[in-house]
Order: C-alpha cells, then sequence, then structure tokens
C-alpha cells in the first residue's frame, strides 16, 4: 500500500506557482521553486517542468493550493487564463490522489503543522488541543477561515468568503470612515478595509474627512510612509487598520469558538513586523462587552513561517478526506 509520499505540492496564485518536494514522512519540505505562471501554457506545464528541473520522480500524491474557488473538477483561475480537470491532472502526473484546494484553505491547514518558531505571540492567552482554530489573511484580499476538529484526528477548514462580511463601527471615528468607504463602494466590508487596497482605502478617507489632497498611493507606500513617519494620515491608516483587524479576529473567534487560537496570516501584518501595534489589536479584539474575558483566554499570533501554504497542501492529504 502507498505511503503517500513521494509529494509534489504547490501554491499557485494569479502570477506565480510555487511548487516544492515532500520526500517522505517527518522530512522537511525541500526544492521549493517559484515559477511565473506565464512561462508556461497550463498548470500541468509548469509542474512538470518544475520536476524536470529538479530531478525528481513521479509523486506518489499531489497536493495543491489554488488562488480560486474549488467547486468540481473543472479549475478556472481567477486571475490568469489556466483553465484545468482535477482528474486529467492527476492522470497527466501518474499520480494516486491529487487534492486541489483553496490556497486559503490550504493556509488553514498549515496551523496543526506549525511550529512555536513558525509564530509570533501577540498578547496572552493559551490555546486548548483540539480546540477550533480561526484565521486571517489580510493581504491583496481578505482571506477568512477555520480549522474545526472532527473528532477522529482529522480537521475540516471553513471555505467561505469571510472577507465579504458587513465591517462593524466601535465608535464615532470608525464609523465616519465606514461611511466614506461605503459611498465610494457601496457597502462597507471586511476587504474594503483590511487588505492591501483597504489601506489606501483607509488613508483616503482619512483624507476626505480631513479635507486633505488624497495622494495616488500603493498600499506599499502607505505600510514605508507608516513605518518611516513620513506621513502622519498613513500612520493614522496603519492604526485604523490594525484597530478594524483587532475587531474582525474578536468577531471570528467568537462566531467559532477558536479556543485553539486565531492566526494572522497574508502579507500585511508580517510586513508590518515590530511595528504591529499588537497592543492595540488586542484591545478591540476583546472589545467584546460581557464575552471580553472569554476572549482574554483565546491566543492570537502571527504567522511568520515561509511557505505555510505549502506545509498545509501536505498537511491537508493527511487531514482532509477525498
Amino acid at each position: 500500500m502507498s505511503t503517500g509520499f513521494p509529494r509534489l505540492l504547490g501554491d499557485i496564485g494569479g502570477t506565480n506557482a510555487r511548487w516544492a518536494w515532500h520526500a517522505r514522512p517527518g522530512a522537511a519540505i525541500q526544492d521549493v521553486s517559484v515559477r511565473p505562471c506565464a512561462a508556461n501554457a497550463s498548470l500541468y506545464e509548469s509542474a512538470a517542468a518544475y520536476l524536470a528541473e529538479k530531478g525528481h520522480p513521479r509523486p506518489a500524491w499531489v497536493g495543491i493550493g489554488i488562488a480560486t474557488p474549488i467547486t468540481g473538477d473543472r479549475v478556472q483561475l481567477t486571475n490568469n487564463d489556466w483553465v484545468f480537470s482535477i482528474a486529467e491532472l492527476k492522470q497527466a502526473l501518474g499520480a494516486e490522489r491529487c487534492l486541489v484546494i483553496n490556497d486559503f484553505t490550504a493556509l488553514a491547514m498549515s496551523l496543526t503543522a506549525l511550529a512555536p518558531s513558525d509564530l509570533r505571540a501577540v498578547g496572552a492567552g493559551r490555546a486548548i488541543a483540539g480546540a477550533p482554530m480561526a484565521l486571517l489573511g489580510p493581504g491583496t484580499g481578505l482571506g477568512v477561515s477555520g480549522l474545526l476538529p472532527q473528532g477522529d484526528g482529522r480537521w475540516s477548514a471553513v471555505s467561505g468568503e469571510g472577507g465579504h462580511v458587513t465591517l462593524a463601527a466601535t465608535d464615532e471615528r470608525e464609523a465616519a470612515l465606514l461611511a466614506v468607504v461605503r459611498r465610494r463602494f457601496g457597502h462597507a466590508s471586511a476587504e474594503r478595509v483590511l487588505s492591501g487596497s483597504g489601506l489606501v482605502n483607509l488613508y483616503g478617507a482619512l483624507c476626505a474627512l480631513g479635507g486633505t489632497a488624497e495622494r495616488a498611493l500603493q498600499p506599499s507606500d502607505v505600510t514605508d510612509a507608516a513605518l518611516d513617519g513620513s506621513d502622519p494620515l498613513c500612520a493614522q491608516a496603519v492604526q485604523r487598520f490594525t484597530a478594524f483587524l483587532g475587531n474582525a479576529a474578536g468577531n471570528l473567534a467568537l462566531t467559532l469558538g477558536a479556543h485553539g487560537g486565531v492566526y494572522i496570516g497574508g502579507g500585511i501584518v508580517p510586513r508590518l513586523g515590530a511595528h504591529f501595534d499588537g497592543a492595540l489589536f488586542r484591545q478591540h479584539f476583546e472589545a467584546k462587552g460581557r464575552f471580553s474575558e472569554y476572549l482574554k483566554a483565546i491566543p492570537t499570533s502571527v504567522i511568520t513561517a515561509a511557505a505555510p501554504a505549502l506545509i498545509g497542501a501536505s498537511n491537508a492529504l493527511d487531514l482532509m478526506t477525498a
């Protein structure tokens, strides 16, 4: 009987395909390689080019996280023109099993495999083993997921669109900022604030409320100006982002009963590093009235691992049903 190894692992975005090899149980993931999607005509060709370049044999199992909803055998990437059949990909690679999941589901599936060195704690609290875990990932968009125990050692990852829930204000200033966002977009969703473009939206809302001319900025411009202190409005945007993120994370923790912890992925918070205001985040995370004590007991952590979605893709092969 197959052990499910070796494994070909993929983390596929709209621009780049990240591939890796997992040779045997307990071994580290190796030969991580980033290939532009545009360099190959299809997902299979990208995978085959990686295997040839690294000199790897046919994989027994394949696990891929991909930046698009998975609703059946046919998969269409959201941000490039790759279209493929999971069954045909499995056959072409000669694999015994091919699991294709949403990239944020893959990130959620990494949570049980992350070591303490892969995380940076934000505030206090202690995780309860085997309890539900929550995940938010502000990056290009806002990914939201959770990991729910199945009672037999397996886990089920929540696959939804929680980034598009309506974002709530906790004071008059936040209400005024969200009113600007709502006027501009028709709906003030969490992603309109808690994402790269959300940082720009917050900066623009602050300019509108203060009567200041809005500069054309990219998300990295906002974080850079906040970190070097060159623009007070950019610094305020990052502070408001942090407060809104704490609020949203607290809501998710309550919804899932996430006593296993709340984890922050995506590219923005790790980029802020030590400049991320953990105290402000926890203040808004715990500010839930009668349930503040409930939330004080729940730990929150930033994921700092280099390739967590690849870890999750391998973990998913072991922990998720086909």
